[in-house]
Formats: structure tokens, C-alpha cells, sequence
């Protein structure tokens, strides 16, 4: 029992040292008094707060399921022969017309070229 109370002692003596040392390294308070007369002043770039706030936007969720674009439709090409210029001549070989390149006289002898690169006689109208 004599050892608890020397612990106590010990103990007690530790804390009273660590008092008196942080009451000697403790600086002196330092207080201010303010006296005002209730009008608020807001200096230059200082706004006070609003009385009411907006409330805050509502964004939806965003929905389960997006729908497909329509299909896109394009019109058929016509795959039609142009229209032969009425100025000048043609070949007229079978089942080839061509325009010629030089003018010659109406039902002479004249050429074209077929698919496959090959000449075709023909007559120019």
C-alpha cells in the first residue's frame, strides 16, 4: 500500500511542476472592446447575403431507353443514257451510238467502240 501512495505522491508532485511551467511560459491576455452604434457598413467589393436563395434547377434523369434514329431513306439513282447534245453528229453502229468526233457527211462509214473496247461500223447520221 505504501508503494501506491508514493506512486501517488510522485505523481501528484509531475503534475503540479507541469502546471507552474506552463503558467511561467503562458503570455499575457491581450482583450478588445468594440463599440458600434448598429449600422452596418459593407465596404467596397463586400456584398451581404441575399434574403432568399433560388432554389436549386431540377434536372430529370435520363430516360431508360433512347429511340432509334428513323432510317434514312435515299432516293434510286436512274441509271438512264444522257440526253445525246442536238449540235453535231452521231455513229449510229447497231446497238452503239456515239458522237463523232469530226464532222462527216450524212450515211458515210463510221466507227464505235463497244464495251470490251473493240471497234463497231457503223453509219453517221
Amino acid at each position: 500500500m505504501s508503494g501506491c501512495l508514493v506512486l501517488f505522491r510522485r505523481l501528484a508532485i509531475a503534475l503540479m511542476m507541469c502546471g507552474v511551467l506552463t503558467g511561467l511560459a503562458a503570455s499575457r491576455a491581450e482583450a478588445r472592446i468594440f463599440v458600434g452604434i448598429g449600422v452596418p457598413f459593407y465596404g467596397p467589393g463586400f456584398y451581404p447575403l441575399p434574403y432568399y436563395y433560388p432554389p436549386p434547377a431540377y434536372y430529370p434523369p435520363p430516360p431508360l431507353y433512347y429511340a432509334p434514329p428513323p432510317p434514312v431513306y435515299y432516293p434510286q439513282q436512274s441509271y438512264a443514257q444522257p440526253a445525246m447534245p442536238s449540235v453535231g453528229q452521231s455513229c449510229h453502229a447497231g446497238a452503239y451510238v456515239c458522237p463523232m468526233d469530226r464532222p462527216a457527211a450524212s450515211g458515210s462509214a463510221c466507227y464505235c467502240l463497244d464495251n470490251r473496247g473493240q471497234r463497231v461500223a457503223g453509219r453517221a447520221t
